[in-house]
Order: C-alpha cells, then sequence, then structure tokens
C-alpha cells in the first residue's frame, strides 16, 4: 500500500488540546509519587492486571511468538512487560511522553523499539507488522485523528495483518458515566475522552478498505486468561476477562 497522502495534521494541531497537557499531568505524578507508583497512575493504574489482560487478548486475537507488534501509546510499558515472555519478534512501542518511554524501556526484551512521537505518524515503513495495538489511545483524540491513525496502522501491516483498538462506545449504558463526568468536567483543565460508535467505525473501516473482524462489548468477558488476573482493588477476573472499553478488531486485505 502506498504512503499516505499529504499530511494534515502537525505536532502544534496535537499538541493544542493533548500533548503538553498530558506531559505535565506525568510530570506532576513523577513529582508525588514514588516512580513505579506514578508510572502506573500515568495509565490509569492496574499496571500488572491490564497488561496481562492486553497479553491475553493480542494472544486470542492472533499474535504469534515471531510477529511484529506495534504499540501506540505504549506508555509506561506495561503491555511490553508482559508480553517479555512470549513475544520473540520484533516490538515496536511509541508515546509523546519520554518520561513513560525511560520507564518503558526497561520493560520490554533486548532489541525492542521503544521511541517518541511528536505527532500521528507510525515511525515504520510500509507493509512490516504483524499487528498494531491502541489500549485506550483512540478515547484521547479527535475522531479525525483518530482514522488517520488507523489509516497510518494499515499502512505499516503487511496484508493480511491486524489493528486492535479499545475505544468508548456511546451507546454503551456502562459507558455512559463516562460521558456524564466530561458533561460535569467542562470547563476545568480535565482531559475530556472522546467517544465513538461501531456505526462509526463501520464506515471508517469502509474508507480504509479494511475488513471488520471483531467487534467486543466492554462490558462482556471475553478473553481467555491464561491465569486468574487481581487487580489493585482485589476483585479478580477468572476464565474469561475485560478490559472494560469496548474492541474493535480490523483487517488488512491481501492483495488482490
Amino acid at each position: 500500500m502506498a504512503a499516505n497522502p499529504t499530511k494534515q495534521f502537525s505536532l502544534d494541531t496535537l499538541k493544542v488540546h493533548f500533548v503538553e497537557q498530558y506531559r505535565e499531568h506525568i510530570r506532576n505524578l513523577i513529582a508525588s509519587y514514588p516512580l513505579d507508583r506514578a508510572m502506573s497512575l500515568a495509565i490509569g493504574g492496574q499496571y500488572e492486571a491490564f497488561g496481562q489482560l492486553e497479553r491475553d487478548m493480542l494472544i486470542f486475537l492472533g499474535l504469534q511468538p515471531d510477529h511484529y507488534l506495534v504499540d501506540i501509546g505504549c506508555g509506561s510499558g506495561r503491555l511490553a512487560k508482559a508480553l517479555r515472555d512470549y513475544l520473540t519478534g520484533k516490538y515496536l512501542g511509541t508515546d509523546v511522553v519520554p518520561e513513560l518511554l525511560d520507564y518503558a524501556r526497561q520493560q520490554g526484551s533486548k532489541g525492542w523499539r521503544v521511541e517518541l512521537v511528536e505527532g500521528l505518524d507510525i515511525p515504520e515503513r510500509d507493509g512490516v507488522a504483524d499487528m498494531v495495538c491502541f489500549f485506550s489511545v483512540l478515547t484521547h483524540l479527535l475522531h479525525e485523528e483518530s482514522f488517520y491513525y488507523l489509516r497510518e496502522s494499515i499502512r505499516v501491516l503487511k496484508p493480511g495483518g491486524k489493528v486492535v483498538f479499545s475505544f468508548l462506545d456511546i451507546t454503551q449504558p456502562a459507558h455512559w458515566a463516562v460521558f456524564e463526568r466530561n458533561t460535569n468536567n467542562l470547563g476545568s483543565r480535565a482531559s475530556l475522552d472522546v467517544f465513538l460508535s461501531q456505526d462509526m467505525i463501520r464506515v471508517w473501516c469502509q474508507h480504509l478498505n479494511v475488513e471488520l473482524v471483531e467487534l467486543r462489548d466492554g462490558s462482556v468477558p471475553w478473553v481467555p486468561l491464561s491465569r486468574t488476573i487481581t487487580h489493585d482493588d482485589g476483585v479478580s477476573q477468572v476464565g474469561l476477562g475485560t478490559l472494560g472499553q469496548s474492541v474493535a478488531v480490523l483487517r488488512k486485505p491481501h492483495a488482490g
């Protein structure tokens, strides 16, 4: 697949509503907590639990030990840590916060790439990755930015490769509390969460020329777990697990 058309989003566009605010938030966490705690809180907590859940999900969705995984918004490396005893292939993690990446580099395997990005482009050539994942990334981007990022992920995938992303579904009752919280926070410095719908994802797939393989409701456990997962509050998931966010899986078509 050919590289994308002329870029429409610059660093300044993204920084206005997201990057600088997020970087400031991480610096404040590091100043207020021990480093390990700050690195967990920086990605919403549940460092070990969600890392294991994401690992088991990607394996269930087809990630093989020798695959090349691109982890967009890798944060402080919880997925990299969970995968280091499984993934023998290549790994690229990207994020916009240098402090998170410094920590993430310590979590994965030797030779894995972890890179700072300053916008919406993926620092990789066309057609080389087996899977690209976005966990709690599109939840913080404008719809147009998310579409652009998905287009980038299709570019770097091999034919038949998959994109896995989590999202907040405006039709899900369990996600409505987040929307209400956003409404109550209007005018504050709190970052707003961005919602998608299944209909929008289907339209995106049509325009991206990709197959929609899975749409999973975040409130229904569906990920086969390799072991019991215990969350920070002591609640456990056994047998089947869920991230809480809904999940979509797209597949790049084979040539011809």
